[in-house]
């Protein structure tokens, strides 16, 4: 069945169907949409860091273990997960 869905949304679909099951991210748009909506997916672990790196650490260690996983944080915060990125 197709469905009409916003960018955040479609995002977070695209992440389920990819079989990402992990998920970190630090809120703020266009984060805070993404990973609410990947939340609804009972397959995916979604959580909140405490800041950018943070998340970026958690996305990077789940998926050197294996694990498909997304970080997703506003431009400003790339400056802030430079360093792991």
């Amino acid at each position: 069945m197709k469905e009409l869905m916003l960018g955040n949304k479609a995002v977070a679909r695209g992440l389920y169907e990819a079989g990402c099951c992990v998920i970190s991210s630090y809120p703020g748009t266009p984060s805070t949409e993404i990973t609410e909506e990947a939340a609804l997916y009972p397959e995916i672990y979604c959580e909140w860091a405490s800041n950018e790196k943070v998340a970026c650490e958690v996305a990077f260690g789940a998926a050197t273990g294996g694990a498909r996983a997304f970080s997703a944080m506003k431009h400003v915060g790339l400056n802030v997960a430079a360093d792991p990125l």
